[in-house]
């Protein structure tokens, strides 16, 4: 009997180490590994790209890098197309994404989100020579280049615009530069990157709107330990300047507000 009595301990043990690796918290174990994995797109410029080298750049690539230093570990990235990005968190792929993921209080009711560390608003671009549309009331029988099925379409519809389909903003801008739209309505966050690659287009922001859309890190539900543990390094961030520079890096301004 004692092989059955053995067996039965082995079993215990295993049980327990189970548990043991159960209980432990995403915070913890991410500093024992000494790595933090985040999801990210790696297609989706300024936030997240690969420039000319190959290399993995962008806003939201040095702001999980800044985050992941602070907790006192590497930061590992793992790209994957958005619609299966958050989902990698339930398949505990990722301990986080960072791929300016909208705070919503739909996802907010499955995951844990980090404080914003990023704001865009709706802004109104006309040609850098157009006097006669100065706000979105304006926008009344003129004609606007959107993507149809965006919230900015919607906003430009209920302005009274006529709209003319684009496939994205870059087309849009196009248009209002040619004449063939009097203005776009927008994500700042595009039109900022824009004016970065641009500065001489002859293009303006003429309005923008009050309300802001938030975007933070999206992690599981029920990490409180790592979620302060990314709020205390953002702060960090914030407060010693390295946001600034990374926000003029690649926007020209701060962008966290």
């Amino acid at each position: 009997m004692k092989w059955l009595k053995s067996l039965l301990v082995a079993g215990l043990l295993q049980v327990t180490a189970v548990s043991a690796g159960q209980a432990q918290s995403d915070l913890d174990r991410i500093k024992s590994d000494g790595v933090m994995k985040i999801g990210t797109e790696g297609t989706y410029a300024p936030f997240t790209y690969h420039d000319p080298s190959g290399a993995l750049v962008g806003f939201d690539v040095e702001i999980g890098r800044e985050v992941a230093k602070r907790i006192g570990v590497k930061a590992e990235f793992l790209e994957g197309k958005w619609d299966g990005l958050i989902a990698g968190l339930d398949a505990r792929r990722y301990d986080a994404v960072i791929n300016q993921v909208g705070i919503t209080e739909a996802r907010k009711a499955k995951y844990d989100f980090s404080e914003p560390y990023i704001a865009s608003r709706a802004v109104l671009v006309v040609r850098g020579d157009n006097e006669t549309i100065k706000s979105f009331a304006d926008l009344k029988g003129k004609k606007s280049a959107q993507t149809l099925t965006s919230n900015f379409g919607k906003l430009a519809e209920a302005s009274g615009a006529q709209l003319v389909g684009t496939d994205g903003f870059d087309q849009s801008i196009q248009l209002v530069l040619n004449g063939r739209a009097d203005a776009t309505v927008n994500d700042n966050l595009s039109f900022l990157d824009f004016k970065k690659q641009k500065p001489n287009a002859n293009v303006k922001i003429v309005a923008t709107q009050d309300s802001a859309d938030y975007s933070g890190i999206i992690v599981r539900k029920g990490e409180a330990s790592l979620v302060a543990a990314i709020n205390s390094a953002l702060e960090g961030i914030k407060a010693d300047g390295t946001y600034k520079a990374i926000s003029q890096k690649y926007f020209g301004e701060d962008v966290s507000k």
